[in-house]
């Protein structure tokens, strides 16, 4: 993703007078601020303008925001990579757990409060933007088999070839690889990964972890990278060690 001094985002939201209320709110706090009515017009301003971060509602008067965000996903880089924040208004859990799992950064629920809105877009941009002096900003890269790490560009790659991380999920996958054979609590890993600007979603370091096993496991049921701690969390056991 590229660098700007003022990061700018596209609404995904068939709501006008939310996204109007949003926009004028984080264009106050320093953002540029850009907005689509439906999920067509809203690919295409992405497209065209490449976003910083997208805020995603789910429910679209021609599509669901799921389906965009499988879109997004499946786009070739850099358009690919952008940041995604999804909106939910219904109350069941599982909606915000699949948005996790096609590729969704972050979630809030509706109606949405401003001033958290604003703290989850600082808070998604940080792990993609880092400040300066921030261990993931100094660069460097890990090695673990045939997998690489690399925590100046955030890519991960497997004997070369390139493989699709979010930034929740590049974020959790560095804070495991900089703490091996320390077993990690879900709260301590969001807290690592993520920081304090809000309450844990337990369950989005579940879908996380679950998605890097896809990727980096020989067989993700019987894990040997990432392992589960019972009644702890997870823990990163290097290749050719024992757990």
């Amino acid at each position: 993703m590229k660098r700007m001094s003022t990061p700018q985002l596209l609404m995904i939201e068939d709501d006008a007078r939310l996204a109007q209320m949003v926009g004028e709110y984080l264009t106050q706090s320093g953002f540029l601020f850009t907005h689509a009515g439906d999920g067509a017009s809203g690919l295409e301003q992405l497209q065209q303008h490449a976003p910083d971060l997208v805020i995603l509602d789910l429910m679209l008067p021609d599509t669901d925001g799921l389906e965009i965000c499988r879109r997004i996903r499946s786009l070739p880089a850099p358009a690919s990579k952008v940041s995604v924040l999804m909106l939910t208004a219904k109350g069941d859990p599982m909606d915000r757990i699949i948005g996790l799992e096609i590729g969704a950064d972050d979630y809030l629920p509706k109606p949405v409060n401003p001033r958290e809105l604003l703290a989850r877009i600082r808070s998604v941009l940080r792990r993609v933007q880092p400040a300066a002096g921030a261990p993931h900003a100094e660069g460097g890269e890990i090695a673990f088999g045939p997998f690489h790490l690399d925590l100046g560009r955030r890519e991960l790659s497997r004997d070369g070839e390139p493989l699709k991380l979010t930034s929740g999920e590049f974020a959790v996958l560095s804070v495991l690889l900089r703490h091996p054979r320390q077993p990690l609590s879900r709260d301590r890993l969001m807290s690592l990964a993520r920081g304090r600007e809000h309450e844990a979603f337990e369950r989005s370091i579940d879908v996380s972890i679950a998605r890097l096993r896809k990727l980096l496991e020989a067989d993700p049921r019987v894990p040997r990278l990432l392992q589960t701690v019972w009644g702890v969390g997870y823990v990163y056991v290097p290749p050719g060690e024992s757990a």
